[in-house]
């Protein structure tokens, strides 16, 4: 599991680096020293743990919390014990008071397993909010997902309906074997693929744009 440590202290910083190296089912993905630049590494990376220190100049990590529409799972660090509560209320994973030993470390850590078993969904079906309704999407129906700024628009074999969600937050929530992500702004559902044809694919009666970054990840999809 990938995890992202945000705290501006350097000996903290190197605490949790050495725990992380020291736990075997954990690796380092990163390494921030406010939340400003904590929120920029997430928008562009994959993170499965968030270790987050809750004093931090220019944004506190309660406020960090607050500001974001989606975050992994989160480990709170902290010297004051004042916001076990608030932090709590946040659904984080649990509360470290500094210094704390390794085997606190790890008992925090196994946490992380208890959260992905209660919150593994069904991914057959999508539920969303859209027209001031709640629908349930069968997968199997869905021919692309197209995104502008924070709303998606999931076309269906019947229906078009947008929803307020990022791209990178729908895709976590589809089964990863039936869909592909072929540009920053879609992903396409397998079964609808007809053709390659330069730098698109042909869904229907759409010619969907494939970006530089998924090319590669195409021509293999197509070459298998």
């Amino acid at each position: 599991m990938g995890c992202l440590v945000v705290d501006d202290e350097p000996s903290a910083q190197e605490v949790l680096k050495q725990y992380i190296a020291d736990t075997p089912q954990l690796f380092l993905k990163g390494c921030c020293e406010d939340a400003l630049a904590a929120s920029e590494f997430l928008a562009n990376n994959n993170v499965d743990l968030l270790f987050l220190d809750v004093n931090m100049p220019k944004l506190s990590g309660i406020s960090f919390l607050k500001s974001q529409s989606e975050v992994p799972p989160v480990i709170l660090t902290t010297a004051y014990d004042d916001y076990a509560l608030e932090g709590y209320e946040l659904d984080v994973l649990d509360y470290l008071l500094k210094p704390f030993s390794f085997e606190r470390f790890l008992k925090a850590v196994q946490k992380l397993d208890k959260h992905a078993d209660s919150s593994n969904e069904d991914t057959s079906v999508l539920t969303i909010r859209a027209d001031k309704k709640t629908y349930r999407i069968a997968t199997q129906d869905i021919r692309y997902i197209e995104s502008a700024g924070d709303y998606v628009t999931i076309h269906t074999t019947e229906q078009r309906l947008t929803t307020y969600e990022t791209l990178k937050n729908m895709e976590s929530k589809l089964p990863a074997d039936d869909f592909i992500r072929v540009h920053k702004s879609y992903i396409i559902a397998v079964s609808s693929i007809e053709y390659l044809e330069g730098n698109s694919v042909r869904v229907g009666d759409q010619f969907i744009p494939i970006g530089t970054t998924y090319r590669e990840t195409v021509k293999q999809f197509f070459s298998e």
